[in-house]
């Protein structure tokens, strides 16, 4: 179940690093003795974040709970001190433990964000209201700080995002590894930056089976006309985006909102502006029962992110639950939504076309409930995490194969 709204869980989507030298492996005589602690024969996913819950996080938990055999229950946290060379494989996830490795054994990078490309983390100019399409560079990204809103432009910030997406490339590029883009769309960035494409390779995020009956949606809770929103609430959610939209929505249709964030306050008021207080319910953070019940009682989910989603989990969220998902086509949420299928994808700030799909949905409860039925198949078909486990297996597999056939040449 993948919980995705608690603030507290949320993990940083850039890196910054204020002195590379000061996190790269250390030569040291305290070299930890791998017999003392690992298993030789084991697998390591590399993780410096807790596992409560948000996306990296909710992931390698995922992974865990499911089992994969051959594979530790141990978590490590940094490689610092630690002979990398008689690790079978090691799987890393993020992007500070990623500097930390040598190149002296088999390791794969689960690329979760932008932040290898993307110094903010975001690609996306809030000043514009549009995807950013430059590739990184320092004269481009200072660029986009200073004039379009990119991100901080505070100058030891900047300084240390710019820093940190240089030496996270170097890395991937220097060394042998393979690299994981949870989207197509992920994967081509990482090519369009110098990330050769003999070492990339796409695999889609599974999910965990949800514990809670879920059943296809009926005409009960059709009727009950509600739809759902769930995610941190920062302006490139596209939360306000959504709520522009609803005044252009059949005045029955009410809005729940699931999540917290620092825009809240502000698009509180935007509400109350506009006279819709009466058709949201602004519910908070949610824990997994009540996100079970928010999206028992909707007919369809609303994904309006602006900025390019490197995956969009949501969608699995919602087929977990037999509901259709509107969603934006941007990044790479466009490969979790079939168009006219498991749901209904519109351009992004895209008001018209947005409100047309929850109308659609809205007065048509035999296509609401068809895309959610399509949503499941889908989700049971490509994203479960028996089907993801046994795909990673198999880079795990040739991964470890390249690495010691190049070096035993």
């Amino acid at each position: 179940m993948l919980n995705t709204e608690n603030p507290q869980s949320q993990s940083s989507r850039n890196l910054s690093v204020s002195n590379p030298e000061s996190i790269t492996v250390k030569k040291s005589s305290e070299i930890v003795s791998f017999s003392e602690i690992f298993d030789k024969e084991s697998v390591y996913h590399c993780s410096e974040l807790g596992l409560s819950g948000g996306g990296i996080e909710t992931y390698v938990a995922s992974l865990l709970s499911h089992g994969q055999q051959g594979v530790s229950s141990q978590v490590i946290k940094s490689l610092n001190n630690i002979d990398q060379r008689q690790f079978k494989l090691l799987h890393v996830h993020s992007p500070e433990i990623l500097l930390q490795l040598k190149g002296e054994c088999p390791a794969i990078f689960t690329v979760h964000n932008h932040s290898i490309y993307c110094p903010s983390g975001t690609q996306y100019l809030s000043a514009q209201n549009k995807i950013c399409e430059r590739s990184y560079s320092v004269f481009g990204c200072i660029w986009g700080k200073a004039v379009d809103g990119c991100g901080s432009r505070r100058p030891v910030r900047v300084y240390n995002e710019l820093s940190g997406a240089y030496f996270l490339q170097q890395t991937l590029k220097s060394i042998p590894i393979t690299v994981i883009a949870n989207s197509e769309y992920v994967r081509q960035q990482l090519m369009k930056h110098g990330i050769p494409a003999e070492k990339t390779v796409t695999l889609r995020y599974g999910t965990l089976a949800t514990r809670t009956k879920a059943a296809p949606l009926t005409q009960e809770v059709h009727n009950n006309n509600r739809i759902l929103f769930a995610g941190r609430i920062v302006p490139d959610k596209g939360l306000e985006w959504l709520l522009k939209t609803l005044l252009q929505v059949d005045k029955h249709v009410q809005l729940d909102i699931a999540g917290e964030g620092w825009d809240k306050p502000r698009l509180e008021k935007l509400a109350n502006e506009l006279g819709l207080t009466n058709r949201i319910v602004w519910h908070g953070w949610c824990d997994t029962d009540k996100m079970n019940k928010l999206y028992e009682q909707c007919f369809a989910v609303i994904f309006p992110s602006v900025w390019p989603e490197p995956a969009g989990l949501i969608t699995l969220e919602a087929y977990a639950r037999y509901r259709p998902v509107i969603a934006s086509a941007v990044g790479g949420i466009p490969e979790h939504v079939r168009d006219g299928e498991t749901g209904i994808l519109v351009a992004g700030n895209h008001i018209k076309q947005l409100a047309d799909a929850i109308n659609e949905l809205h007065s048509n409860f035999h296509k609401s409930k068809l895309m959610g039925e399509k949503g499941h198949n889908f989700l049971t078909q490509e994203f479960t995490m028996d089907a993801h486990v046994k795909k990673l297996e198999i880079i795990y597999e040739q991964t470890i194969d390249s690495f010691h056939r190049i070096n035993n040449k």
